[in-house]
């Protein structure tokens, strides 16, 4: 078999992840009828299909799959590699794009950004805020935010936050109307304010330990939000309870407009941590930002 040219795998690998000769074309910046020589070359010089073509899709066959597998990985790693190095003589620049969930945006990384976009004008960080448990891999993100226990093992984690405590607050006025729950199971008695999960399509279930206990409780109300700010206004409105990151709540608490209950149910929980695939190879821009993240560097 004569040896492969590395600009046909190339292309090969646009038209798998295109799924699309117009598309990997346009791409590459090459015509359509180029490209489709090119693979042609390809098939016949490894002696194998890769692709399967119809009038309306293009996929890989099954040792299409495998070399997409086990090959394009290899070139993303020679590009980092090469980006890597010609780094070394450009001052940090790029694009770095995090998904976090709106809290964790708002909280961690807003104010660490603030101190570090400043000094380095050539850098841009796009932040997808969504509570749901995004793929960072296949939506090519550069990094994730998660609470600890939720990182995969397979990924690199750095702690950007402290511990985190969730707390159930409603306003006095709706106390007056209510009584006060003693357990967590008596929540689904009360009127409670839910959060969707876009990823499942379902409610967020309100998680409490205490003593080596764990219960979970499916609440029940009038009004679902996906956003923070609605669901503090609402327990502030009195109309219904909410669980809530402390750091939102305390102020209000103190004021007397929310009060707590439940509160030997709600311990701290592990803080929030950037992830990001362990094959990376970090540019110095997403190098300066992880370190700007870092929870020693943020206290």
């Amino acid at each position: 078999m004569q040896p492969s040219n590395y600009n046909e795998i190339l292309a090969f690998i646009a038209v798998a992840k295109e799924g699309s000769f117009t598309k990997a074309a346009a791409k590459l910046g090459v015509s359509q009828s180029a490209l489709s020589q090119t693979i042609r070359t390809l098939e016949q010089r490894l002696d194998m299909r890769l692709l399967l073509r119809t009038t309306r899709s293009v996929s890989p066959t099954e040792a299409g799959e495998q070399m997409l597998r086990t090959v394009a990985p290899r070139f993303e790693e020679i590009d980092a590699e090469l980006a890597m190095l010609s780094e070394r003589r450009l001052k940090p620049a790029g694009t770095i794009r995090i998904s976090a969930g709106e809290h964790s945006a708002l909280t961690v990384l807003q104010p660490a950004l603030l101190g570090l976009l400043p000094q380095y004008p050539d850098i841009k960080v796009e932040i997808i805020a969504e509570n749901r448990m995004t793929d960072i891999v296949a939506d090519r993100y550069d990094a994730g935010v998660r609470l600890g226990d939720q990182v995969a093992k397979d990924m690199i984690a750095v702690r950007i936050s402290p511990d985190l405590r969730w707390l159930v607050v409603a306003s006095p006025a709706y106390f007056a109307r209510h009584p006060v729950p003693a357990m967590p199971q008596e929540l689904t008695q009360h009127n409670c304010i839910n959060m969707r999960l876009p990823t499942h399509g379902g409610f967020y279930i309100w998680e409490f330990a205490k003593d080596g206990k764990d219960v979970k409780v499916r609440v029940d109300g009038q009004m679902v939000f996906n956003n923070l700010a609605l669901r503090l206004q609402s327990a502030l409105d009195g109309l219904g309870l909410a669980f809530m990151p402390e750091d939102q709540v305390r102020p209000h608490i103190e004021a007397g407009r929310l009060v707590a209950v439940l509160d030997d149910w709600c311990p701290a929980t592990s803080g929030y941590h950037l992830y990001y695939p362990s094959r990376r190879h970090p540019s110095s821009a997403f190098t300066l930002m992880v370190d700007a993240l870092r929870h020693e560097n943020c206290v």
